[in-house]
């Protein structure tokens, strides 16, 4: 009895959709179940037909897992990678590059060496050995990449979950605070402000966790439209006005009258400007003042924002846009902080079409940069 291996690897091959190919593993796995509960031992041939289909079934398995590692671009996106960052398109690349390797050790080979089965020897052992190297190391990469995906997921799911009972938590405070309960003392106030802080540290905290995460799984969404970036500024400065003047800092913006409008996600921007001034505010020591100023150059605005503060180490300032980095005499100054703020800046600046970057110097200040492009 012939194998009929040939017409579901036809039924496999014509199945181009993933979900076609899921379906048609799923009914045959089905037919395969019905059919060993009805036929017994002692009807050889169609027992041996049922395995048949059995095999098949577990090569078709098998031929779409190897058909879903070969597709990098998937596996790139699954990653939130670029091209030239996928560990299985830095393997591809590798194989061509030892191939071309072998060829050129053979061509160099049966030049110098009379023994053609040693040339082939040669090249055969030198290509086995790249490849190894390549994919350990492409492995190697690989499980690194896995481990930065589950954290990311981790952080992201963990946020979610710490979201709500911190607004409760906040209200809770708030509600208390009001007295609507029943009459407080002093002293209880102050632990009530206490908690109301501490409970709204950790809800920025959380919400930067959680743009951090949606950053590198590349889940941010944006909405870009036209908007005018100096309104976005005047409104920011106005909110800071209450914590600029309990800082002893004065807030100065320059913008001309008629400037282009920027194209980019308005909420994404003024987070951005929104973490540089209250940056700028923090790390004032004493009596202080922050300059804004916009101006466009070109197809691009520019922003500026600059302060006389406790300024960035030479030693830190390349370490100044990482994750959770922050400087050692900022931290004599401000504890406060998760060291995220400009590295989420530096994401959405550049996820918007421009450039950001900084001018500093120790005890003398810092000078904040960002480019956005204009409505073409």
């Amino acid at each position: 009895m012939p194998r009929p291996v040939s017409y579901f690897s036809q039924k496999f091959l014509l199945c181009k959709p993933r979900r076609e190919i899921l379906t048609l593993l799923y009914n045959l796995r089905v037919s395969f179940r019905k059919s060993w509960r009805n036929y017994s031992t002692d009807k050889p041939s169609e027992f041996l037909f049922i395995s048949w289909i059995r095999y098949d079934i577990i090569l078709l398995m098998k031929s779409l897992k190897i058909l879903k590692q070969l597709d990098i671009v998937s596996q790139c996106r699954k990653y939130g990678l670029s091209l030239w960052q996928c560990p299985q398109f830095l393997f591809l690349i590798m194989g061509i590059i030892i191939i071309l390797t072998g060829l050129v050790a053979y061509a160099i080979g049966n030049r110098y060496v009379a023994e053609p089965e040693i040339v082939a020897l040669i090249v055969i052992g030198i290509t086995l050995i790249l490849f190894i190297i390549a994919f350990t190391i492409t492995n190697s990469f690989e499980r690194l990449t896995e481990a930065n995906r589950m954290k990311s997921e981790f952080i992201s799911v963990v946020s979610h979950q710490l979201r709500t009972p911190l607004s409760n938590l906040s209200w809770a405070a708030e509600l208390l605070m009001s007295g609507k309960l029943g009459k407080i003392e002093k002293k209880q106030t102050e632990y009530f402000k206490i908690l109301k802080e501490n409970s709204t540290r950790m809800g920025e905290l959380v919400k930067d966790l959680l743009i951090v995460s949606r950053l590198e799984t590349k889940t941010l969404s944006f909405t870009n439209k036209e908007f005018d970036l100096s309104e976005i500024v005047k409104k920011l400065i106005w909110e800071f006005t209450t914590f600029a003047k309990a800082s002893n800092v004065d807030l100065k913006f320059k913008a001309p009258k008629k400037l282009s409008k920027v194209w980019a996600d308005s909420f994404q921007i003024k987070l951005v400007i929104e973490n540089l001034l209250d940056n700028s505010i923090r790390y004032i020591k004493d009596k202080g003042e922050v300059q804004m100023r916009l101006e466009q150059r070109g197809n691009k605005i520019y922003f500026e924002i600059k302060d006389n503060g406790v300024g960035i180490p030479k030693n830190d300032q390349k370490y100044i846009f990482q994750k959770f980095f922050r400087s050692e005499n900022i931290m004599k100054y401000q504890t406060q902080g998760s060291g995220l703020g400009l590295y989420i800046a530096k994401s959405i600046i550049e996820k918007s079409g421009g450039k950001i970057g900084f001018i500093s110097q120790e005890g003398k200040g810092s000078t904040f940069w960002f480019t956005l492009p204009i409505t073409s």
